[in-house]
């Protein structure tokens, strides 16, 4: 029997919200902070408000107190235009902060630059300056257009401010500068005006990938003159998606080429391991790094914060906490009436849902008006919901926001007291993203990570070291990945046939492909050239984002209104018939999924439980590309197979999580070939960790979850970027063996960090389970809500004994770069 545990595509269960009826500790009427005349409340004020009681107060497992840091000034490059010099003082800027000017300087010099500095140190206006500078020279070239620049985002969202930002900043400049967006929500009638006359173009790479280059010669002019390519946020692009677009940017160099130009990358990062490497292998150029951040910072008060044990009792009797969920919406609650605004950020599109309507919730029995002050923020929602709460959180008519990353890559959030962060984000790097968006006009802020009940939070909050004194990960990506460069070879043959010159440009692993896309009739040569053959468009061939398929749309049965989307990844688990789909504060019970049309529909309804899928998954092995003894156990990487179906889902109590029944789904079996790292032990090494045959299911089951929960903190990847099998007996390697997958096809390069972090991961992992204080296993530890078998069986003691003998022969090696 395998036991098995998913990627992508499963969300978390609602487990239970409270044992009892939250006594807040605050109240309207005694503790509420004045906010006149523009006093802020001390960070150290707030959390101790938050922290009073002592069920509280308990709470608290360690708090970080980051002093202020004075800023350094410099100098604006003499090259920038005094206009433009002007511009940017009659918004309150004298000078530049060191970093800004430097960043500057690189660029128009014509050098490639990433600017990796801390959340909310000016990084906009390093690239601003020279870019608002170029352009204005162009604007006053006897050929009427002159210079243009592109501006890639990850989100529609953050295109939309930067624009906002653009035309604040820009207004004295009259029409030298025209900028304007370009993507999904552009109108069809405007879109002809930006390709003929904006000379700042701000985009997606999604737009750029299925709408720019396949039709550039209607932007010809545009990409003539293209001087600099911004690159905002660049420390997302990682895994797949940053594999996409690293093979959507030199699609982009060879289509500029072609008409002459060859523009400068300009890359905005947060804090990151090593800018320069990874922004040089997602551009494919040489770039110099500007990590000295100038910039001056207010005092942060950062809190880890461990939500308490229940009474309740889940899978196989293991404690249960109080869900990250539930104690983020009491905080949000909390911080709300002492008039702190507030951003909660939430791991799922369901946990933004269900802390907003909490809050909400709660907040009407506080004060009345106070409920329309609180709201959800995620993707999927349509574009003018998106730009309603922008518009609500920029003008502070909303206090509090419960938010999945499409906000905190979605706009420069100013005036922010707190931020709540609700589950580890992932990354170091993410999570300063997140608690950075607090305190952006210099001034004091507070941070809260709210611990969720699985073993790499419990882990953290305990060791907060990991947190406060490691740097910040490097960025995972893998453009040679073959199913993520044959269709950009295909959509590059589109856009303009295949030279040999050209194959160097796309990796090496380009010519190995080339065959195989001809075989498959995907390229035909001719003469000196591969051409594209087909009629279909070859940008079609791909999502970048990853998603595996067109996204299903969520159709309201009784209307026909467009509700939402969701990843066709996520379909089988998330829209599935029988499911509960949160949208807005509003429940809808899924009638149907059609995965033809990718249409699911749905209707109202307010069921008392929630939905969690089940699965079942089977792994083989295709190839060991690297093996290393572990004694007599191996550790190996290589490719596999992972034949996936989901086969039904439970039906559980809101408030206590308790299994209402289980009903059967028919949905297909999906298969994914991805990369893997897995290691083996035998029957000598089982003898000597006393791991009887009764008990090697479980004690492989209990480190495969848990090696899993642990893998974020070794490799930038989150746990449900990835998957998992444990099996007491593989067929292929005829021992027992725990398989750890990417969740994407062709793999994304976390297996490959973890194979050659293996010996710090796994000791970490072990770390984890023995110092968690239940006794026999909890979701803490070993447990996980994505378990497609029910936790069950785990045995805590015999995982700890099978990783003790298995770490006893690591080789010895040195620590692996971050």
């Amino acid at each position: 029997m395998a036991f098995n545990h998913l990627p992508a595509g499963v969300h978390d269960a609602l487990r239970p919200l409270s044992v009892r009826p939250v006594t807040h500790s605050v109240s309207m009427a005694d503790n509420q902070i004045p906010r006149q005349a523009g006093i802020r409340p001390s960070p150290r004020a707030v959390l101790g408000r938050l922290s009073t009681g002592a069920s509280r107060s308990t709470r608290i497992t360690h708090t970080e107190h980051l002093p202020p840091r004075p800023g350094t000034h410099a100098d604006w490059p003499s090259a920038i235009r005094p206009e433009v010099i002007n511009a940017i003082r009659a918004v309150g800027i004298e000078r530049p902060w060191a970093h800004q000017a430097r960043t500057a300087e690189h660029a128009l010099r014509g050098e490639s630059v990433v600017v990796a500095t801390g959340t909310a140190s000016g990084k906009s206006l390093a690239y601003l300056a020279p870019v608002l500078s170029t352009l204005l020279d162009g604007s006053e070239e006897p050929s009427g257009r002159g210079a243009t620049a592109l501006y890639l985002s990850p989100t529609k969202a953050l295109a939309a401010d930067q624009r906002r930002a653009v035309a604040g900043l820009t207004a004295p400049l009259g029409s030298g500068i025209r900028a304007a967006v370009y993507d999904g929500d552009t109108p069809v009638e405007e879109r002809e005006w930006v390709r003929q006359y904006a000379n700042y173009v701000l985009t997606n790479p999604d737009m750029l990938h299925r709408g720019i280059l396949p039709g550039h010669p209607r932007w010809s002019s545009f990409l003539r003159a293209l001087r600099y390519v911004v690159i905002d946020e660049c420390h997302t692009y990682r895994g797949v998606f940053g594999s996409h677009v690293a093979q959507v940017l030199r699609r982009l160099r060879r289509v500029c080429a072609r008409y002459g130009s060859s523009p400068v990358f300009l890359l905005a990062s947060a804090t990151a391991s090593d800018p320069a490497v990874a922004a040089c292998r997602l551009t494919g150029v040489p770039v110099a790094e500007i990590t000295e951040d100038g910039s001056p910072r207010g005092e942060v008060v950062f809190a880890l914060w461990e939500p308490p044990l229940t009474e309740l009792h889940g899978e196989q009797g293991a404690p249960v906490r109080r869900t990250a969920t539930a104690e983020s919406a009491d905080l949000l609650t909390d911080l709300a009436v002492q008039g702190v605004r507030t951003v909660t950020f939430v791991r799922s599109r369901r946990g933004a849902e269900l802390i907003a309507l909490i809050a909400q919730e709660r907040l009407a029995e506080v004060d009345r008006p106070l409920p329309d002050r609180i709201a959800a923020y995620r993707g999927g929602y349509l574009p003018e919901e998106r730009r309603a709460l922008e518009k609500a959180l920029h003008s502070g008519e909303l206090l509090g926001l419960a938010a999945t990353t499409a906000l905190e890559l979605g706009m420069d959030i100013a005036g922010l007291d707190a931020v709540v962060v609700a589950g580890y984000p992932g990354t170091r790097a993410s999570l300063w993203q997140q608690a950075g968006r607090a305190g952006r006009t210099g001034e004091g802020a507070l941070a809260i990570l709210v611990a969720r009940d699985d073993p790499l939070d419990t882990y953290l909050v305990h060791h907060p070291d990991a947190l406060f004194r490691q740097p910040v990960e490097s960025t995972v990506l893998d453009p040679d990945n073959p199913y993520v460069l044959a269709p950009h070879l295909c959509a590059a043959a589109a856009e303009l046939p295949l030279t040999e010159p050209d194959l160097e440009l796309f990796g090496p692993a380009t010519e190995e492909l080339m065959p195989q896309l001809e075989q498959r009739k995907l390229l035909r040569r001719r003469a000196k050239a591969w051409h594209w053959t087909r009629r279909e468009r070859a940008a079609d061939l791909t999502d970048i984002r990853g998603a595996g398929g067109s996204p299903v749309q969520v159709v309201e049965a009784a209307t026909g209104r467009l509700l939402g989307t969701v990843d066709a990844a996520a379909a089988h688990t998330t829209v599935h018939e029988g499911a509960v789909h949160l949208h807005q504060g509003r429940s809808y019970l899924v009638k149907q999924l059609d995965l033809d049309d990718s249409v699911a529909l749905v209707e109202e309804a307010t069921p008392p439980y929630s939905t969690t899928a089940r699965d079942t998954t089977a792994i083989s092995i295709l190839e060991t590309t690297t093996e290393i003894p572990w004694g007599d156990a191996r550790l190996c990487f290589g490719s596999v197979e992972v034949t996936n179906q989901v086969v039904s889902f439970l039906r559980r109590k809101l408030i206590t999580g308790e299994v209402l029944g289980e009903s059967k789904l028919d949905l297909p079996p999906r298969t994914l070939r991805t990369r893997a790292v897995w290691w083996t032990v035998t029957d000598d090494q089982l003898e000597e960790a006393r791991v009887h045959p009764q008990a090697l299911g479980g004690a492989l089951h209990a480190a495969e979850h848990a090696s899993i929960g642990i893998l974020p903190l070794f490799a930038t990847c989150d746990r449900w970027d990835i998957g998992g099998v444990s099996i007491p007996l593989h067929p292929d390697t005829l021992l027992p063996t725990v398989f750890v997958y990417d969740g994407h096809p062709g793999g994304a390069g976390f297996a490959e960090r973890a194979f050659h972090t293996a010996a710090r991961w796994l000791s970490a992992t072990r770390e984890a389970i023995a110092v968690c204080e239940c006794e026999a296993g909890c979701p803490s530890c070993i447990q996980s809500p994505k378990c497609g078998n029910g936790n069950d069986p785990l045995d805590k003691k015999a995982a700890i004994r099978l990783l003790t003998t298995l770490l006893a022969g690591a080789p010895e090696q040195p620590p692996a770069a971050e």
